[in-house]
């Protein structure tokens, strides 16, 4: 018995199209390339999905705008109100990075609702890798505005008062928050796959009960959908958090 079969029996899980070829073609190199590649294969149907979209959204952008276009304006407009109601009227500069992620983890999120398919964001691969993402751009954007000496002065901590004249303080307050920007793509990721594989075992335990845990997995699958839109705001705010750290430290200055 191969281990992905003890793993389906260890754990309810929905069917997925790729699941399903994966085991069709169990023993072979295509089969092996469906389980090493599956929550990327997802992934990037999702992008082909938000990318089609995007551009019939936009291809014809008129003053009144039709249904569709007005549905984007709609979401672009809303993120941006967000974004810059954190970072101030700077943050518009960040509204394609973060709403890109919002974005993008909303759709990952849902489409492991449609039947026969997965939500590539209950694959720890997944989140971490949009978490790495995160923290490097945010480490870039501190050196760039506020320079090695300053970010390093920024992660000493403010205010020291007297303490700062032993440098034992300050260097504590350094070590200290290097510790936890290293931790933040961990928590970061680890938040939102967590809450999404849990659902998605809750959703499969319950479907599995047959006709009589059909009400109640009704119940369910609407609280999962507002769930699925809470961790996509939760980790679209955290981002723009690390932003607004940065950059209200680059204001004080």
């Amino acid at each position: 018995m191969s281990q992905g079969h003890e793993a389906s029996i260890a754990q309810p899980e929905f069917p997925n199209i790729v699941s399903l070829l994966a085991e069709r073609y169990e023993g072979t190199a295509f089969g092996h390339f469906l389980v090493t590649w599956e929550s990327i294969i997802y992934s990037l149907l999702v992008i082909g999905l938000i990318t089609v979209a995007a551009y019939f959204a936009t291809r014809k952008r008129q003053l009144v705008p039709g249904r569709l276009q007005s549905a984007a304006e709609l979401l672009v407009t809303g993120v941006d109100d967000f974004i810059c109601s954190v970072l101030g009227p700077r943050g518009r500069k960040y509204t394609p990075f973060i709403g890109t992620l919002f974005i993008y983890i909303l759709v990952m999120n849902y489409i492991g609702l449609v039947p026969l398919l997965k939500s590539p964001t209950a694959d720890w691969s997944v989140t971490f890798g949009l978490a790495i993402i995160v923290f490097v751009y945010v480490q870039y954007t501190a050196l760039k505005e506020l320079g090695f000496l300053g970010y390093t002065d920024h992660l000493m901590g403010k205010p020291r008062g007297v303490l700062a004249l032993s440098i034992i303080m300050p260097i504590f307050m350094l070590v200290l928050h290097l510790v936890g920007e290293l931790i933040r793509p961990l928590s970061l990721s680890l938040r939102l796959r967590s809450n999404v594989w849990g659902d998605d075992m809750l959703l499969a335990l319950l479907a599995s009960g047959g006709l009589k845990g059909l009400p109640v997995l009704f119940v369910n699958t609407i609280l999962v959908c507002l769930f699925a839109l809470i961790q996509a705001v939760i980790f679209s705010l955290l981002t723009t958090v690390y932003f607004a750290l940065i950059l209200l430290h680059e204001e004080e200055h």
